[in-house]
């Protein structure tokens, strides 16, 4: 039996962002075709490079931000009201995973979603505790673990919300990836937001500085931080994990995730010198 704990080689992350699945402008309004063609892409990619272990997670998009803005439940979770709202956060977040986790089987892939608010413990909005030892079973079976943004139960806050790029910061300590990929609707990070004529197309720490000011954050409703927040991450990450590199860019062209996933994609990668 393979041992749990092991090293899992050509590991990449994948956010699917909720911008690029849902109508983020519009409540509950999944992109089925979006979804559907995403999915047909990663099972395409997989398939022409069977190395590829793979950790995908979602975002909310239209389904759990609304609700979320409405009851402030990031902020915390005390009175009955707020824990009403923490509830239609949890059912509007599963609504949307299994429409995820149903276009991935309908793509011929072997998928297990992954509930945060099952597993995991916060405290002060940061993971307190995670046994990933199941989902790294899971990679070690050949499987796709599945997880995403959602309401989680927390020791000072009661109960608050992680994004997808909260999980991804703790398992990117746990399980170091090669590669995290940011699929959104942008073809990566502008300098000019929102006109969106200068691309940038390397962060490292040495050039954050200079660019930081001329990033913006997220046009639409998004509780869990915008643009300038994901490259801040982003940057946290490749410190964590040096041999990492991040890449954003836009799924929204037929072929660009598939290409992204084997290493050709486009966009703004952000990495270590």
């Amino acid at each position: 039996m393979s041992n749990p704990q092991s090293t899992i080689y050509n590991l990449q992350f994948l956010k699917l962002g909720g911008s690029l699945i849902t109508e983020k402008s519009r409540p509950h309004t999944p992109r089925l075709e979006v979804l559907q063609r995403l999915a047909t892409e990663i099972a395409q990619a997989v398939r022409q490079n069977p190395q590829i272990a793979l950790v995908l997670g979602h975002g909310s998009g239209s389904f759990g931000h609304v609700p979320a803005r409405k009851y402030e439940t990031r902020s915390g979770v005390h009175t009955p009201e707020e824990w009403q709202g923490f509830v239609e956060v949890w059912r509007d977040a599963q609504a949307l995973d299994r429409l995820v986790v149903d276009a991935l089987a309908a793509a011929g892939l072997h998928e297990l979603a992954f509930s945060p608010l099952a597993s995991i413990l916060a405290e002060e909005g940061r993971i307190l505790h995670w046994d990933t030892t199941p989902l790294r079973s899971a990679l070690n079976a050949g499987l796709l673990p599945v997880v995403y943004g959602d309401v989680i139960f927390d020791t000072v806050r009661g109960g608050t919300i992680l994004s997808t790029e909260d999980l991804f910061s703790f398992l990117n300590k746990e399980l170091q990836p090669q590669r995290i990929l940011l699929a959104g609707i942008e073809v990566g990070v502008w300098s000019d937001y929102p006109a969106c004529t200068q691309l940038i197309e390397e962060i490292t720490p040495e050039n954050y500085e200079v660019i930081a000011t001329t990033l913006s954050g997220s046009a639409a409703v998004d509780v869990t931080g915008g643009m300038a927040s994901k490259v801040a991450l982003s940057l946290e990450w490749i410190q964590v994990n040096p041999k990492l590199e991040v890449q954003i860019f836009s799924g929204e062209k037929p072929g660009s995730l598939g290409q992204a996933l084997i290493g050709e994609g486009t966009g703004t990668r952000i990495h270590l010198p």
